[in-house]
């Protein structure tokens, strides 16, 4: 996620937006885990899966708006 972003521009943002910060350290654990989930590394039932995979998305789309918000 922001893959093509300057580092510098998504440093910025960690330290002058808090939500911004913790939505991405959110997602970025989220995305970990749904990976684990899907290779059987963690144990986890079909609906708890999709729920962290519902939550991955909400998390992905809010941060979406706050780079495009804080961006300009």
């Amino acid at each position: 996620m922001f893959e093509g972003q300057p580092q510098a521009e998504l440093d910025a943002l960690f330290k002058a937006n808090p939500e911004f910060r913790q939505l991405y350290h959110h997602h970025k654990e989220l995305d970990k885990k749904v990976l684990d989930a899907e290779l059987g590394v963690l144990p986890v039932d079909d609906s708890t899966l999709l729920q962290m995979k519902r939550e991955k998305l909400v998390a992905k789309d809010r941060l979406s708006r706050l780079f495009e918000s804080l961006k300009h």
